[in-house]
């Protein structure tokens, strides 16, 4: 499997798992402050943490002689830069949207 490949299957299975969680909550259970949007960027950003942490805990392991598997190193790996790619993608299109209302005529 290829890292492109790869990189297309993690991006599919975040997708998935977000959209999951995001039916799983239901809208009795929600503060009245927070929308269906905020918990959706609140769960992307955890899961982006999440992934990050991952790997740098598999990291670390094959760096100090732990048991690492040098495909789940990978693995991790590329799933973080995934979703710091994503993350970083999300905040372009964000400040770009923010750009246009601002130029926008009143």
């Amino acid at each position: 499997m290829t890292v492109d490949a790869l990189n297309a299957a993690n991006a599919y299975r975040n997708q998935l798992r977000l959209m999951q969680n995001a039916g799983d909550a239901a809208p009795a259970q929600e503060e009245p402050s927070k929308s269906a949007f905020a918990q959706l960027v609140e769960t992307a950003a955890k899961d982006a943490m999440g992934s990050q942490y991952k790997a740098e805990t598999a990291q670390m392991s094959a760096l100090t002689g732990g048991k690492a598997d040098l495909t789940s190193l990978v693995t991790a790996v590329s799933d973080a830069e995934l979703s710091l790619n994503t993350v970083v993608a999300i905040r372009d299109r964000v400040i770009n949207a923010y750009n246009d209302i601002i130029k926008m005529a009143i």
